[in-house]
């Protein structure tokens, strides 16, 4: 059993950034690869960011790449999403999840565990 709490998020005018971290309970995190998500109002859940298990491959959706990084610190159980030069249409609730698996995937229905959620609202 895995359990995620988000934070880090907020409201951030146009071209700022913010950094969410997620934390994980669990002796077993390091074996998770992890992943962020996102859904904003109205709009179906969406893949933003990866990473395997090791931190060694990253996935990023093609509208956040050079602008997003997704890291991870397995001593701190922690999964992080750097977010720079934030735009409007980036404004969404942002999730993390869990994969019981090396290697991440893009699909929120194969991710095991999720967090709540953190808003990020960037303001035009």
């Amino acid at each position: 059993q895995v359990q995620l709490v988000e934070s880090g998020g907020g409201l951030v005018p146009a071209g700022g950034s913010l950094r969410l971290s997620c934390a994980a309970s669990g002796r077993t995190f390091s074996s998770y690869a992890m992943g962020w998500f996102r859904q904003a109002p109205g709009k179906e859940r969406e893949f933003v960011a990866a990473i395997s298990w090791s931190g060694g491959m990253t996935y990023y959706t093609r509208s956040v790449k050079g602008r997003f990084t997704i890291s991870r610190d397995n001593a701190k159980n922690t999964v992080y999403l750097q977010m720079n030069s934030l735009k409007p249409e980036d404004t969404a609730v942002y999730s993390c999840a869990a994969r019981a698996r090396v290697v991440p995937t893009t699909s929120p229905n194969e991710y095991d565990y999720w967090g709540q959620g953190t808003q990020v609202t960037v303001s035009s």
